[in-house]
């Protein structure tokens, strides 16, 4: 058969197949919100991670690709796009028919037969299927994970991770490498890195306040159980799509590139516009004038300088019997906090062995954490400083340099008639 004829088949079949396959799926029985969800978070983490291990398989020989047309780093887009579907939305729909571990041995199994058929295009090297390993590992299991737990509406934590990482690379890393932009000189490079820091820290403090507070997570078919006004919420009402335009404007200037000026005018177009009247609309629906006293009170793109005053309120317990803990709280009280009660820690009717901050009819923070989220109620400058105080790694170590400083955990009351009760749920969060 004529090579280029045997290519264009393989490369038709490849895309062709896993599309119709899903489409069946679909129309047999339409995706719930979550399935929706499923798909788009296993699609994306499918898509992003077969990208690099695609690369790495054409450096290490497990394969390469002989093709035409349609190729980017080396790459057959639409074999790439039918991988994806093929590991990621596909078993979504999936799942509902096979458990993950069957589902997983099977998909693998497929793909250890397509993969030689699919010669001309894909030659494999002597060790493919250590590749295929790697691909099992990294790409195909996270992603029917991330479809399972979705679908199921379990670990939302992991899941808004995933999310956040995978928004990044679709926002910021994929546009630098499809578009080639390089910093204008190592100075540039280091200055991006620290705006960077700086202006994704409200987006991912958005990210993380979904999962924590409202249950949810950023992706619209995954939304939180209840509107959200704390965090950067009390502050901003388009908090992610301010650190998309954010980023774009840091990305401008650092590589020189006039293409991330027009992402920036993308992206507050489409926040400002369709976002704003689909995403306004369904919040309207479900909270109704919870909603409107929020819209009326905090701006979509420009932050406010102090909170909202109607934010869920919070109570801080301090030790009264430390002194490091009553300095502390004395300087809180003397700035004002909005939405804020300081509290002695011995009213609490339970027994407390750190700092302790307790949202109104939710949950608790304990250490530095509790000191973080004290922070949000001040101003915007001491909202940022709370958000890196309490990302991971950076709050470990400040919760391990205070106890070494003298604010390690203690009874807020001793002398207890019953047994030493078990530490509260307050040591179990943001330790």
């Amino acid at each position: 058969m004529d090579p280029e004829p045997s290519a264009a088949l393989v490369r038709g079949v490849g895309l062709f197949l896993p599309l119709l396959l899903t489409a069946v799926l679909c129309l047999w029985r339409a995706p719930r919100q979550r399935e929706v969800a499923a798909m788009v978070v296993a699609g994306v983490w499918a898509l992003l991670t077969l990208v690099p291990l695609n690369l790495y398989a054409l450096h290490a020989g497990w394969w390469s690709f002989h093709a035409r047309g349609a190729v980017w780093l080396g790459i057959p887009v639409d074999l790439l796009l039918a991988w994806a579907l093929l590991w990621g939305s596909l078993p979504a729909l999936l799942l509902r028919l096979l458990p993950v571990p069957l589902l997983t041995g099977l998909l693998v199994w497929i793909d250890v037969i397509a993969m030689p058929l699919a010669e001309p295009v894909v030659v494999l090297g002597p060790l493919w299927l250590l590749g295929e390993f790697a691909g099992s590992v990294l790409c195909l299991i996270p992603a029917l994970m991330l479809a399972y737990w979705t679908r199921t509406g379990q670990l939302v934590h992991a899941r808004m991770w995933a999310q956040a990482g995978l928004a990044f690379v679709l926002m910021a890393v994929l546009p630098v490498v499809v578009l080639g932009a390089r910093p204008l000189s190592d100075a540039a490079a280091f200055g991006a890195a620290q705006a960077l820091a700086l202006v994704c820290l409200p987006g991912l403090a958005a990210a993380r306040e979904f999962a924590r507070v409202g249950g949810g997570t950023p992706l619209p078919f995954d939304p939180p159980s209840a509107l959200v006004t704390s965090g950067p919420y009390a502050y901003v009402r388009n908090p992610m799509q301010t650190t998309i335009v954010a980023l774009y404007l840091v990305l401008a200037p650092a590589t020189g590139n006039p293409w991330f000026l027009a992402g920036t005018g993308v992206a507050f177009g489409y926040g400002a516009g369709f976002a704003a009247w689909h995403e306004g609309g369904q919040l309207r629906r479900a909270f109704g004038p919870a909603w409107e006293d929020y819209r009326s009170g905090v701006r979509a793109w420009l932050p406010r300088w102090r909170p909202w005053p109607d934010r869920p309120r919070a109570r801080l317990y301090v030790a009264a019997d430390c002194a490091m803990c009553r300095g502390l709280g004395g300087w809180l009280a003397a700035r004002s906090p909005v939405a804020l009660e300081l509290r002695p820690a011995a009213e609490h009717s339970e027994v407390l062995y750190r700092l302790t901050y307790q949202m109104a009819d939710g949950p608790r923070w304990s250490g530095v954490s509790a000191l973080a989220r004290a922070l949000e109620h001040l101003h915007l400058g001491w909202a940022l400083t709370g958000w890196a105080l309490d990302l991971p790694g950076v709050r470990h170590f400040a919760q391990l340099c205070a106890d070494a400083f003298g604010a390690g955990p203690r009874p807020s009351r001793t002398g207890q008639e019953d047994a030493t009760p078990a530490r509260p749920r307050a040591e179990q969060v943001g330790r």
